[in-house]
């Protein structure tokens, strides 16, 4: 199953590679289209950090680099699964600024949107399948409940062979009252 998982990998991170790089170089042709959600975000940008850089280029520069980032390391198999939680959080405003279809009145520019639009909604899913994905290794969670089992079962154990020594000892210890000496 690994082949399957790296092609399916390599086919999911490619848009994102190539759309991160493009807009990395040239964010200007994206800043009309994210000027409205841009200026959602800046205040909330700013009450987290005041130095935060707000201008939407450079918050364009940020989410294309962070996509081309992400892409190549999902497609390398590095840190696949924090990869693609960050890809599919990066896809959020794309997908709200480059495909508003709602706002449009042009039936063909609606369609078109739409269709972009649940593109990147299947991609969506498909980065959350990523993220959960554990390559068929136990996850986090049945790894942790394991853990705790085998911990109370090994205190239980020593429980149990505590009272047991205690046991021998008192009747040792009784034993030994009864013999003279």
């Amino acid at each position: 199953m690994k082949p399957v998982r790296s092609l399916a990998r390599v086919m999911l991170s490619g848009i994102f590679v190539v759309s991160g790089a493009r807009n990395l170089q040239n964010p200007g042709r994206l800043v009309p289209a994210a000027q409205p959600i841009t200026d959602k975000v800046t205040p909330l940008l700013q009450s987290i950090h005041p130095r935060i850089p707000t201008d939407t280029a450079t918050l364009v520069r940020a989410n294309s680099a962070t996509q081309l980032i992400g892409g190549l390391m999902l497609a390398t198999g590095k840190f696949t699964r924090p990869a693609a939680l960050v890809l599919a959080a990066t896809l959020v405003p794309t997908t709200a600024a480059g495909h508003p279809f709602w706002n449009n009145d042009d039936p063909a520019a609606r369609n078109n949107n739409q269709i972009h639009f649940l593109k990147n909604l299947g991609l969506f899913g498909g980065l959350l399948l990523a993220a959960a994905d554990t390559e068929g290794k136990p996850g986090l969670r049945w790894r942790t409940g394991h853990r705790i089992n085998h911990s109370r079962r090994s205190v239980q154990r020593a429980v149990r062979t505590a009272r047991r020594e205690a046991k021998i000892a008192v009747r040792s210890a009784a034993t030994a009252r009864r013999i003279p000496g």
